[in-house]
C-alpha cells in the first residue's frame, strides 16, 4: 500500500449579514478558504448561482487544481527527462451542465498547455522532439492525482512547443 498523506482545508462562511439564511437572496455567497497560515482564499459561488464574480468560485478551482497538477508533474518528468523548460501556460477551461432540478456535474475539463524550452536540444545535446513532448504530457496526465480522481474525461490539446529567443541549438 502506497503513502497516505492528508490535506486539511477550513471553510468559513462570511456571508451571513444581518439575516443568514431567510430566503435564497438574503445571504452573500461569500466564504473564505483557509489552509494553514496561508492568506485567505475569497471564495464565493459563481456568479450565475447569486455569488461574487470578484471572488474564485469552487468550480474555477477545480479546473485550476487539475491544471496546475498536471504542470507540476510535467515539470517533474520533463527535468527527469533532461528537457529543459523555462515557461508554461495553460488555458484551461471546464464544461459543466446543470440539470432542471439544480443538480449538475462537470462534463469535461480541457487542458491548453504551452511549453517553452530554452532550446531545442536536451541536456545531453539529443533534439528535444514534439513526439517526445507529448509522450511527456501523456505521462504528466497518466501521473496526476487529480485528474485520476475525477469521473468526468480530463483532455489535452497541448500547443506545439516553443523555443526561447535567443536559444542557440
Amino acid at each position: 500500500m502506497g503513502l497516505l498523506h492528508s490535506y486539511t482545508a477550513d471553510v468559513v462562511w462570511t456571508g451571513a449579514g444581518e439575516s443568514g439564511t431567510t430566503s435564497y437572496t438574503a445571504y452573500s455567497r461569500d466564504h473564505e478558504v483557509r489552509i494553514g497560515s496561508k492568506p485567505p482564499l475569497l471564495g464565493s459561488a459563481d456568479p450565475a448561482f447569486r455569488g461574487d464574480p470578484g471572488r474564485f468560485s469552487p468550480e474555477e478551482l477545480l479546473v485550476a487544481a487539475l491544471a496546475q497538477c498536471h504542470m507540476l508533474w510535467f515539470l517533474h518528468l520533463a527535468s527527469a527527462d533532461g528537457v529543459v523548460v523555462v515557461g508554461y501556460t495553460d488555458r484551461a477551461t471546464g464544461t459543466m451542465r446543470v440539470e432542471g432540478a439544480g443538480h449538475g456535474q462537470f462534463r469535461e475539463v480541457v487542458l491548453r498547455p504551452c511549453v517553452t524550452l530554452a532550446g531545442p536540444l536536451r541536456d545531453d545535446g539529443r533534439t528535444v522532439t514534439d513526439g517526445e513532448l507529448a509522450g511527456l504530457h501523456a505521462r504528466a496526465h497518466e501521473h496526476c492525482f487529480i485528474a485520476r480522481s475525477v469521473n468526468f474525461p480530463v483532455r489535452l490539446d497541448a500547443a506545439p512547443s516553443r523555443v526561447a529567443q535567443g536559444a542557440v541549438g
